[in-house]
This record gives C-alpha cells, sequence and structure tokens, in this order.
C-alpha cells in the first residue's frame, strides 16, 4: 500500500474509533508500529487534531471534531467553492464564526499554483454582497449546536413590543434575510412557533432539562409556519408591479412563487396572506416605491396612504 493510500485509510480509521494505540493501528493497517508512529507525526503536520493519553493504558485521541479525507475538484468546481465561501465574508456575523474564513484559507493555500492566479485575479472582480448587520456570534453559535445536538435554548429575548424577556425555544433552523439572521423556534412559554431575529437575543445558554420535541424536529425552516397560517384567517393580497420592481421582488422568496408576468414586461403578485400580517407585507412593498401599487385589500392601502402622509409631516 503506497503511503498516500495509508494515511487516507488512518484518518478514516482515527475518525471511527477516536481513542487508539499504536499497535492497534499497525495492526489494522498490516504494517510496523515504527511506521505507524511516523504516519501519526504525517498526520499531525496536515492538521489532524491528535493528542496523546499519558500513563497507564494510553495511546492517541482524536480531538472533539473529526477530520474529513481529502476530495479531489475540478478547476471549475474549486473556484465556485472559493467564491461561495467569500460570500459569507460580508456578513457581520455567522453562525459557525470564524471557521468559514479559516477553511477558505487552508482551501486556497492547497490549490495549484495556476488555479491560485486565477482566484486571484477575480478577488476584486466578483463579489457577492450581504448588507453588514453586527449581531452576537456566541448566540448563532449556541443556537446551531442546538440544531445540531438536539437541545432546546434558554434565550434572553429583547422584543420590540414587549421588552426584555426570557424564553425556553428550541430552533426550528437559522436563515439569513437582508443580513439579519432569524430562528424560527418552538415556544414553550407561547406554546407555538415564532420567529426571532437573532441580534434581538441577549443571551443564549443550551438547557438540556426542557424535552427535546420530535415533531417540532420534522419541521423545517420552509414550513415551520405552515400549521399556524392555514389556520388564521387570510385575505387576497394584490400588487401590480413595474419592469424594475419585478427585478426587485423576484430575489424575495415570500412573493417569488406568487408572481404573474405580463406580456409587456409588468407584472403584478396575487396571493393569500394571514390578515395579521397585513402590515408586514405591505412594508416590504413599499420599500420597493414607485415600481409597485397596491390594488387590494382596502385595509393595506389605507395603511400606505397612512405611512406616505407622516413621511410627508417628516420633509414638510
Amino acid at each position: 500500500m503506497h503511503k498516500s493510500q495509508r494515511l487516507l485509510r488512518l484518518i478514516m480509521i482515527v475518525n471511527a474509533k477516536k481513542s487508539f494505540t499504536i499497535s492497534e493501528l499497525a495492526h489494522d493497517v498490516g504494517v510496523s508500529p515504527r511506521t505507524i508512529f511516523r504516519d501519526l507525526l504525517d498526520l499531525s503536520e496536515l492538521g489532524v487534531p491528535l493528542y496523546s493519553i499519558q500513563g497507564r493504558g494510553g495511546g492517541y485521541k482524536l480531538l472533539n471534531e473529526s477530520v474529513l479525507p481529502p476530495i479531489t475538484f475540478t478547476q471549475s468546481e474549486a473556484i465556485a467553492i472559493y467564491f461561495a465561501a467569500q460570500s459569507l465574508k460580508y456578513f457581520g456575523s455567522l453562525p459557525f464564526g470564524d471557521k468559514a474564513e479559516s477553511a477558505q484559507d487552508k482551501f486556497y493555500h492547497f490549490l495549484p499554483p495556476d488555479v491560485q492566479d486565477q482566484i486571484d485575479r477575480l478577488k476584486n472582480k466578483v463579489v457577492i454582497w450581504s448588507p453588514n448587520r453586527e449581531m452576537s456570534v456566541s448566540c448563532l453559535t449556541t443556537l446551531l449546536q442546538a440544531l445540531m445536538i438536539k437541545s432546546v435554548v434558554t434565550i434572553e429575548y429583547k422584543s420590540s413590543v414587549s421588552g426584555k424577556n426570557t424564553r425556553d425555544i428550541q430552533p426550528v433552523g437559522l436563515y439569513s434575510d437582508r443580513g439579519y439572521w432569524y430562528c424560527p423556534a418552538y415556544c414553550f412559554a407561547r406554546r407555538g412557533y415564532r420567529l426571532f431575529r437573532a441580534d434581538r437575543i441577549i443571551t443564549a445558554i443550551l438547557n438540556e432539562l426542557i424535552t427535546w420535541r420530535e415533531d417540532v424536529d420534522r419541521k423545517s425552516v420552509f414550513d415551520w409556519q405552515e400549521d399556524e397560517e392555514n389556520s388564521q384567517e387570510k385575505i387576497i393580497f394584490c400588487v401590480s408591479l413595474t419592469s424594475n420592481g419585478l427585478k426587485k421582488l423576484e430575489p424575495n422568496g415570500r412573493f417569488r412563487d406568487f408572481i404573474e408576468l405580463q406580456e409587456d414586461g409588468t407584472g403584478c403578485i396575487r396571493m393569500h396572506i394571514p390578515i395579521n400580517k397585513l402590515e408586514f407585507y405591505t412594508d416590504m412593498i413599499w420599500e420597493l416605491g414607485q415600481d409597485a401599487k397596491i390594488v387590494e385589500p382596502l385595509e393595506a392601502i389605507a395603511y400606505m396612504k397612512r405611512t406616505i402622509e407622516g413621511m410627508n409631516e417628516l420633509y414638510s
């Protein structure tokens, strides 16, 4: 067996065993203990997080994180992965902290020089912008960890309506919209699903004393509010759009599936929305300015007029 093949096999073995002795590895791989010792030194130099266990019955152990074996990429795949990772650079905070940046640096370091040169030429040519919103990295990390290990989280939350309060929540997921991170979750105090904006979470602590609910775990960021919204009274929300309004609204996942294109390049939206979220949807249309006009319902038109009158007073 070639050394490169042996090292790959060793990575898979230590990932599975977690703790092991040199003699065990030598038996598994079929080489001498001296060869295994040299191989472990090579793995450590490659970044495999091994440490020795001292004393009787000692050996080696892998740190908490597993190490993935090398993967072969084409040149186009390598460039695509690099810039996909770079797109996270413009987020103010990420649930995995600076790990994305360190992974990107490692990835770049091991690319062939000619691929590095191509990426270097594109670095200031290809950028995926995201509004920079500052929020607690530790809170985001805790929410992400809760999803991975199936743990409830106790949060201190700053609501725009009720002020500061403490909640026990089971996160459904995390998603980002316009730079903000959102966490749809089941709230044990409210006995229902709620949407929490991550920048309003002051503290977040794992709470394993509360039982994880499997029915909540089956939800995703795409369907977490279906049951709640289906039980609410709804109203038709109709908006006409200019061609420019279409371009602005197409990236918005809330409206994308309801856009109807017209032959002249304009379009419209016709959808049912919960009555209690009428102002929320109207505010998103407000951001389109003169490229969108609400056709119905009358309640949304009245709300838009009040908003316009307030802006007139502000700038009069």
